[in-house]
C-alpha cells in the first residue's frame, strides 16, 4: 500500500510580511531526506488541497552536512536537512526557518550576524603577504586534537538557535565565535593576536553574556566541544583582565 509523506512548512513571503503555513504531500520513497522533499515539491509546487503554488526557498549546498547552508528547525530542533532522514521523522515533519536570524524567505535566513561576530573577534591567522614563507610553527598533538575539532565548525548556527542568550534583548555573540577565538589563540602564528581577540569578549555582548544553559553543545550538529571552549576562554578573559589591571598607568 502507498503512503505519502505529509510535510507543513512554515512559510514567509519577504521579510515584512506574516508567516504562514502550508501543508504539502508527496509519494514515500524509501531513503529520502528533507532536502530531496523540498526539492520533490520545487519540481511539482502543489500544496496539499491540490492548488498551485510557488516553490518553497531554502538554502544549500554540499548536501554532505559540511557547509550548514541548510539548517532548519525540524519538528522543533535546529538542525541540518540534508541529514534528516524521513523514515527516521515523525510525521508530519514541520519545517521552520531558524529563529535567531532574520528570515530572507520562507526557510532561508540571513545569518550575516554570524559572519560579523567572526569578524569582531578577528578569526583567522594573519599571515606577513602572499609569498610563500614555508611550513608554520609546530603545535602539539594534544592541541591539535582538540583544536581540529573546533575546526569543523560550519556556522551553521544551530549552537545560536538553541541559545536561550541569544535574542533580541542584548548582542550576545554566541557560542561559535568564541569557540573560534580558542582555535585561533590556540595556533602559533594566531597566538600574536591573542590579546586582541580576548579584549573583544570582554565588550558587551561578549563571553560575560553566557548564561551556561549549555543547550550550544546538545544542539551542534558536530559535536564541538562548545562548553569547553568557552570555559578556556573565560580563563584567557580573567588573565587578561587580572595582568591588563597591573598594566594601567
Amino acid at each position: 500500500m502507498s503512503k505519502d509523506i505529509v510535510l507543513h512548512v512554515r512559510r514567509q513571503d519577504s521579510p515584512n510580511q506574516p508567516s504562514y503555513w502550508e501543508k504539502f504531500t508527496i509519494p514515500y520513497k524509501p531513503r529520502l531526506n528533507v532536502i530531496s522533499c523540498l526539492m520533490e515539491i520545487q519540481r511539482n509546487p502543489v500544496n496539499a488541497e491540490g492548488k498551485k503554488t510557488t516553490p518553497v526557498i531554502w538554502e544549500c549546498n554540499c548536501l554532505e552536512e559540511v557547509c550548514g547552508a541548510c539548517a532548519m528547525v525540524i519538528n522543533g530542533k535546529a538542525r541540518q536537512a540534508c541529514a534528516a532522514l524521513v523514515d527516521k521523522l515523525e510525521q508530519p515533519i514541520r519545517l521552520e526557518p531558524l529563529t535567531k536570524f532574520p528570515t530572507v524567505r520562507d526557510l532561508q535566513v540571513d545569518r550575516t550576524v554570524m559572519f560579523d561576530n567572526l569578524k569582531k573577534v578577528q578569526a583567522w591567522i594573519d599571515i606577513d603577504g602572499t609569498h610563500d614563507i614555508g611550513p608554520g610553527p609546530r603545535g602539539n598533538e594534544k592541541t591539535w586534537t582538540w583544536a581540529y575539532e573546533i575546526s569543523r565548525c560550519m556556522t551553521c548556527g544551530c549552537c545560536m538557535e538553541s541559545c536561550p542568550q541569544v535574542n533580541n534583548s542584548n548582542k550576545f555573540i554566541g557560542p561559535a565565535a568564541i569557540a573560534q577565538v580558542r582555535l585561533m589563540n590556540s595556533h602559533p602564528t594566531g597566538a600574536n593576536n591573542a590579546e586582541n581577540r580576548i579584549l573583544a569578549l570582554m565588550e558587551p555582548g561578549g563571553a560575560d553574556d553566557c548564561g551556561n544553559a549549555q543547550n550550544c553543545q546538545k544542539a551542534c550538529p558536530k559535536n564541538l566541544p562548545l562548553l569547553t571552549s568557552i570555559a578556556d576562554v573565560n580563563r584567557q578573559i580573567i588573565k587578561q583582565g587580572v595582568f591588563g589591571w597591573f598594566k594601567r598607568d
